[in-house]
């Protein structure tokens, strides 16, 4: 019997103050997909960062094809035919697509000159664009293009490599249903022409689809294996969370006051001819559901006063409110938590303590003097409350797991005194536990008479967490359900545009 393709042996990974790995094993057989699955901070993204080269094993050995190899660098990676899809893109967004593909890879033409051949690398990156199929130029400025896009760009990049074992770090997580069931078609493809996969995922309900064998490492640590039968949603969620998940969705109080924060007329730069009105009451979680593109996070923008509205009306308690941008939201109590934490959220060469003080600084201030002492308090204060997984409060936010990343999101709106809080896409790229955990926190919140208005685009996560449904298509509302009106096929029914007034 030959050998794995890969093995990686008794690995061990230290960070400052934190053990991310702890004599973690993994193996990979040609020809196999291995998902690879764990709590935000189990040690996945890690592991598969050694692999690749980005970090370097504190001990253990990787064997490739039977043979014990040292990948001190992604240069190392690639040479021996591992590819590699990051969770968060490594796009470069002021080029075009095919320039993306082949960065650092270039063909030449013109002898000594060395010449990019600008048309070959765009026809070889139309291929694998088709084969994904993704209806773009390989002219195309990655700026231009949706999240979910750039992601489908990262993803035609790997398989231009022809590497024999790619890794996928969270591949779907920007994508659509039907853009992740081409990649999930595209990945049993590539298992069909010889190529071993490692992806992975915390969209449990995909695995299925694809996985020959599913590893959970759990705490720095190896938690377990299924086989291909042993595969069930049960069964990963007990080896990930150590327990038995009965209960992922949470309902509380319900509305407490109505009307309490309405917008009425709101016209966007995005679909200008067309106004959005809603209300959404005090204690009350109104989902905002819809395809990409419907125009939910441009609403919420507009609200937020990130981009600022044609048109609009809002109105808190009774009062009416002037939002000209986003410090007149903060200051009215109204946040937003962005979709993209990394870009949007954050300010990840920052600490954990300065990201969460940051938009209250004035509340740690004597006579506009910043004391340390109070910052760090409310830091603490926070951290404990939302159980942020950190040694310290002064650890940088960029050494933090996704989930954890989206807490300290949290955080420092918790740390003010929040009347309206935007949810855009709360759970993205975010483990099954963590995913309990924000629906915890967003139902106390809402317990606590805060509106809340979440954007996501998990199907079951809407019918899951909402109190009341919104459905967006094209940039205007086509509908509102109520709890007992909730099913997929009526929120698709809305989604694609029937049923609007």
């Amino acid at each position: 019997m030959s050998a794995p393709l890969l093995e990686l042996k008794n690995i061990t990974k230290r960070f400052p103050g934190v053990l991310a790995l702890d004599d973690v094993s993994l193996s990979v057989e040609r020809n196999e997909v291995v998902v690879l699955i764990g709590e935000n901070g189990a040690g996945k993204s890690t592991l598969m960062k050694i692999l690749g080269g980005v970090y370097q094993a504190d001990a253990g050995e990787i064997l490739y094809d039977g043979k014990k190899v040292t990948i001190r660098n992604v240069a190392d990676a690639l040479g021996l035919g591992i590819g590699f899809i990051h969770q968060e893109l490594n796009v470069l967004d002021n080029l075009d697509v095919a320039a993306n593909v082949f960065m650092g890879r270039e063909p030449v033409w013109g002898g000594p000159l060395r010449l990019i051949d600008r048309g070959r690398i765009a026809r070889q990156s139309e291929t694998y664009l088709k084969k994904l199929g993704l209806e773009i130029s390989p002219y195309a400025l990655l700026r231009e293009l949706s999240l979910a896009q750039q992601q489908m760009v990262e993803i035609a990049k790997a398989l231009s490599q022809n590497a024999r074992l790619i890794i996928m770090d969270e591949p779907t997580s920007s994508l659509t249903l039907s853009e992740t069931e081409r990649l999930l078609a595209t990945v049993n493809d590539l298992r069909a022409h010889g190529v071993s996969v490692i992806y992975i995922s915390h969209r449990l309900g995909e695995i299925g689809q694809i996985a020959d064998r599913v590893v959970v490492l759990r705490d720095g640590r190896n938690a377990g294996d299924l086989a291909r039968g042993q595969i069930t949603h049960q069964n990963m969620v007990s080896l990930m969370v150590g327990r038995k998940l009965e209960d992922l969705y949470i309902h509380g109080k319900g509305p407490q006051q109505l009307r309490y924060f309405e917008v009425e007329g709101l016209r966007t730069t995005y679909r200008p001819q067309h106004r959005i009105s809603f209300d959404v009451a005090g204690g009350e979680i109104l989902g905002f559901a819809g395809l990409v593109g419907a125009g939910r996070s441009e609403m919420a923008q507009a609200v937020f006063g990130v981009e600022l509205p044609l048109e609009d009306k809002l109105r808190l308690a009774g009062k009416e409110l002037n939002i000209r941008g986003p410090r007149d939201a903060i200051n009215a109590g109204i946040y937003l938590v962005p979709e993209d934490r990394r870009r949007t959220g954050l300010i990840t060469e920052m600490t954990v303590r300065e990201n969460i003080t940051l938009p209250g600084l004035d509340r740690c201030a004597v006579w506009l003097l910043i004391r340390p002492d109070r910052e760090k308090e409310v830091a603490r204060r926070q951290v404990e409350a939302l159980r942020v997984k950190t040694p310290s409060v002064e650890i940088l936010a960029m050494n933090l797991s996704g989930g954890n990343q989206q807490k300290v999101v949290l955080a420092k709106w918790l740390s003010l005194d929040p009347k309206v809080i935007i949810f855009d896409e709360p759970t993205r790229g975010i483990d099954v536990g963590a995913k309990a955990e924000i629906y915890r926190l967003m139902r106390d919140l809402a317990d606590r008479g805060v509106a809340i208005i979440m954007i996501s685009s998990d199907m079951e996560e809407v019918i899951g967490v909402s109190d009341r449904i919104a459905v967006m298509h094209d940039g205007e509302i086509t509908g509102f359900l109520k709890r007992e009106q909730f099913s997929e096929q009526a929120i698709m029914h809305l989604a694609v545009g029937r049923g609007a007034s």
